[in-house]
């Protein structure tokens, strides 16, 4: 019996779709998901080629690819080999085969003996490796060294090659039908009557309708077999009408006569639709090409640094987390990581839209997919594989896609009735075709061309191809959306929230300022400082110790060291105990510190001697987290949109007031906590306002989570990008105004797809009905109607944040 992997409420499978024509047949999959047992919700992404489907309870991923395949498609397969350890017996071979074959989505499992290498074969990129080698431990084995795994690969490449190699042969096919259309057109005609007989149409045209023709047949069988209709069926209907009713005048044609036939309808229709369709293909692989741009990023190899320091080359899928990596100059950097030794110039503006390299250093972190321009780096992995940010970004931009917001949600129920009204036009021109002709031959050709002129397709491709693009061109600029409704929301934002620590500021604070109150200087103040704060992971520490190493002070020895909880800390320095602290800790030492504004909208760190001869006062530390670089910029950006900025932050009303000004809000609430901020965000949306908030840590996940659009920060915390929506990868509050300019852009392109989508066929069909367009140059139209959708689509990959990237200071 197989295992079951998603077993849970809320438990998901991603799978790859194959054999999916057109969006229409997307639309019938997933309704064919949605009603299969044990299925909550399906989604299916036309552009993409992806499905994700929910499940409660007990539901098999095989059962699920075996509903795709009952509703005529088909689950792309993958291939992974592995080493076996040790080597296996017959007996042990047999238990390790049926081991890796009882997993949930594997489809086949052989063995080589000689080379001790296992290959299986698994649904693309829904078995996890941790099954397989669980399974391979359970059965007394281990699996090592998957060195030649096989990917599903760039399969958008392979299915434009076979399209294009169908429509050549087609095209080539149809053209003797072209040149004698062309050689009798009436006033130009250069020979008289026919030039191919009627049996030679019949040759070319058979090929043309049942062999480049049978994916259209294939099609409509599978739709109409699942109770759905598509493009298919209106092609097949068209075509088989137009091609059966020639050879009925071919075969009741008596001897010697010369009549006309429509074997170059059916030809020209088929030609024409795989033309479109090639054309549709080749666009629609610019739409999905921020993904693919993402995933050319993976180095496939990586130079790992041994304890002997030998330096070997290791295969990527191959590493662990603590592996150390060497990355020179001209290379991908392959793991997240911490940098142990080195400096180099890194660029990462694939990941984050940062155009300007970044300086990396130790104690710096790098990420996998970014470049090391030039420079030596050491490296330590801290995640590898999949849990990379590369592969994050990768899984957030896919998935995003297969969520459907309600625009697209509406264009698939008018899909559904969409169909069969073509169908019920082209019967009714075919019934009353003989009130407006006297030869039933023109309300046939009349009736052909109503089914082969509408289009669902431009209706179902005019949602999903803009999103996808749109979703792609954030992604590059360092947006990534993880749910793709959010772009919709983002549309009718009024409001936009800021939390202050992290956001608006840098949420790392720096000495700002140094006021000594002893004859040893600022200098002393600072060493001592710093070296009582060593080893703290504060943030007020970090500020201490960096400034005294951008000033080259050293360290000194300190014993006897004590954290006093939310005071301070104290410590021996050079043999005489100081407190390092709030004012209060010193005056309870009997030191007095003076009274001061703390207008400067910072924190102030008191040092004192409490022993010996140099016992008082030392040195005042101002503290302040700084502005992030462009923050009013960002700010003003928002008010010039019409927006609405507010700050929400738990600092006082003196610091928040000041950095509220600094920055141009004139509303904020200061001494806010988690709750207040979920408060004041749900009495906005009360109002009827979208409102969005921009956060960075873990008590903004409440304010984020309530929020019409939540925007997390990429520099902060986990939990912070889980809850939001949308993470800018590059902190830069901009990013902000960015987003909701590229959600706008985004669904006016959608506007003007549905609108001549609509348009399209509301004028094409009354005119194919009354006979002004012959079957060829309807099938035409019909195809040029989606290539317009996508290639009007892809002009949002011109689209930029409006504003030059900026490297914030270190």
């Amino acid at each position: 019996m197989a295992v079951v992997v998603n077993a849970t409420a809320g438990a998901h499978f991603n799978i790859i779709v194959e054999g999916m024509s057109c969006a229409a047949c997307a639309t019938r999959l997933e309704r064919v998901l949605s009603n299969a047992e044990g299925v909550v919700e399906a989604s299916v992404n036309f552009p993409l080629e992806r499905a994700r489907i929910y499940v409660n309870g007990p539901t098999l991923l095989n059962q699920i690819v075996e509903t795709v395949r009952k509703a005529g498609f088909d689950v792309a397969l993958e291939t992974r080999q592995f080493k076996v350890e040790p080597q296996p017996d017959a007996l042990a071979q047999k238990r390790l085969i049926a081991a890796i074959s009882d997993i949930d989505g594997v489809a086949g499992v052989t063995f080589d003996p000689l080379s001790r290498r296992v290959e299986v074969k698994a649904v693309a990129q829904a078995v996890p490796l941790r099954s397989l080698k669980q399974a391979a431990r359970l059965a007394g084995a281990t699996l090592t060294q998957s060195d030649a795994e096989q990917a599903v690969g760039d399969r958008s490449q392979a299915k434009l090659d076979r399209l294009r190699r169908l429509t050549l042969v087609s095209v080539l096919l149809w053209l003797p039908f072209l040149l004698s259309m062309l050689l009798t057109i009436p006033g130009i005609a250069v020979i008289d009557g026919p030039l191919l007989p009627g049996f030679v149409q019949l040759a070319l045209a058979t090929p043309i309708q049942f062999v480049l023709g049978a994916r259209f047949y294939r099609g409509a069988y599978s739709a109409l077999r699942n109770g759905g209709a598509n493009m298919d069926v209106l092609v097949v209907l068209g075509t088989t009408v137009a091609y059966l009713f020639s050879l009925y005048l071919l075969v009741t044609a008596p001897s010697g006569t010369e009549r006309h036939f429509y074997f170059d309808a059916s030809a020209a229709i088929i030609t024409l639709v795989l033309v479109g369709k090639f054309m549709e293909a080749h666009a629609n692989r610019g739409t999905v090409y921020e993904i693919r741009r993402l995933a050319g990023l993976r180095p496939a190899k990586a130079l790992l640094r041994m304890s002997d320091g030998k330096i070997i080359e290791r295969d990527v899928k191959n590493l662990k987390v603590g592996d150390v990596l060497v990355s020179r100059a001209g290379r991908s950097i392959a793991a997240d990581g911490v940098v142990i030794e080195g400096r180099a110039e890194v660029d990462e503006s694939a990941l984050t839209g940062e155009s300007i390299p970044a300086v990396k250093r130790k104690g710096d972190s790098v990420a996998a997919g970014s470049i090391n321009i030039d420079g030596f780096l050491a490296i330590k992995t801290m995640a590898v594989g999949s849990e990379t940010t590369l592969e994050r970004m990768i899984r957030i931009v896919e998935e995003a896609q297969l969520v459907k917001p309600a625009t697209q949600r509406l264009v698939d129920r008018v899909s559904q009735i969409f169909v069969p009204f073509v169908i019920a036009c082209s019967a009714l021109t075919l019934g009353l075709g003989h009130f407006f002709w006297d030869s039933p031959e023109m309300a046939i050709l009349s009736a052909v061309s109503v089914l082969v002129i509408a289009c669902p397709c431009a209706l179902g491709l005019a949602t999903p191809t803009a999103l996808t693009v749109g979703s792609g061109a954030a992604a590059r600029a360092g947006i990534l959306v993880r749910d793709i409704s959010a772009l919709e929301r983002a549309v009718r934002i009024s409001h936009v929230v800021f939390d202050k620590t992290g956001t608006l500021t840098a949420g790392k604070p720096v000495l700002r300022s140094t006021e000594s109150y002893s004859p040893a200087g600022k200098g002393r103040a600072l060493e001592i400082a710093a070296s009582l704060q060593k080893g703290s992971e504060h943030p007020i520490a970090a500020a201490l110790r960096n400034a005294a190493q951008e000033q080259g002070i050293a360290e000194l020895p300190v014993s006897g060291f004590r954290n006093l909880v939310a005071e301070g800390v104290e410590g021996l320095v050079d043999g005489v105990r100081h407190l390092l602290g709030k004012a209060s800790l010193l005056e309870s030492e009997g030191i007095k510190t003076p009274e001061r504004s703390l207008e400067f909208g910072g924190t102030e760190i008191w040092l004192a001697a409490v022993e010996g001869q140099g016992r008082g006062l030392l040195a005042r530390f101002e503290i302040v987290d700084m502005l992030r670089p462009r923050a009013a910029e960002a700010v003003r950006g928002l008010k010039e949109a019409g927006i609405v900025p507010l700050m929400l932050s738990g600092d006082s009303e003196i610091v928040v007031g000041k950095m509220a000004g600094e920055v141009g809000i004139d509303l904020y609430h200061a001494n806010t906590r988690p709750e207040d901020k979920s408060r004041i965000i749900a009495e906005l949306e009360e109002g009827g306002q979208g409102v969005a908030m921009v956060g960075d840590g873990i008590n903004d996940a409440p304010a984020l989570a309530q929020a019409s659009l939540g925007i997390a920060m990429g520099s902060g915390t986990d939990v912070a990008m889980e809850t939001a929506a949308i993470t800018l990868v590059n902190p830069d509050p901009r990013l902000v105004g960015a987003t909701i300019r590229i959600a706008q852009r985004t669904f006016a392109k959608i506007r003007q797809n549905l609108f001549w989508a609509f348009i399209y066929n509301v004028v094409a069909l009354p005119a194919a009905a009354f006979g002004y367009l012959s079957p060829g140059v309807a099938a035409a139209a019909m195809a040029l109607s989606s290539v317009s959708v996508v290639v009007n689509s892809l002009t949002l990959r011109m689209w930029k944040p409006g504003f030059k990237s900026l490297v914030e200071p270190r």
